[in-house]
């Protein structure tokens, strides 16, 4: 949920950002479907969004050329 300020303006909340994959300065269009609801959209000619970027963390998951085994990280982070 968020507030129209008087000018207008809401912030379009980050989950939707992430899911259109929106950034600053991108284009957006509103419509409203035969329910009375509005429809955001990217405004790039598609009609479908694109999928979401890959997870930075996830896309580094299992790169490490060290091979550490759980007992000997402990000992090095105990010490």
């Amino acid at each position: 949920m968020t507030t129209l300020t008087i000018k207008g303006q809401v912030t379009i909340p980050k989950r939707i950002r992430t899911a259109l994959a929106l950034e600053p300065g991108h284009s957006v269009a509103f419509n409203v479907n035969e329910a009375g609801e509005v429809v955001l959209r990217k405004a790039d000619g598609t009609s479908q969004p694109p999928a979401p970027k890959a997870d930075r963390f996830e896309a580094a998951r299992g790169k490490a050329d060290i091979k550490w085994r759980t007992e000997d990280l402990m000992a090095q982070l105990r010490d």
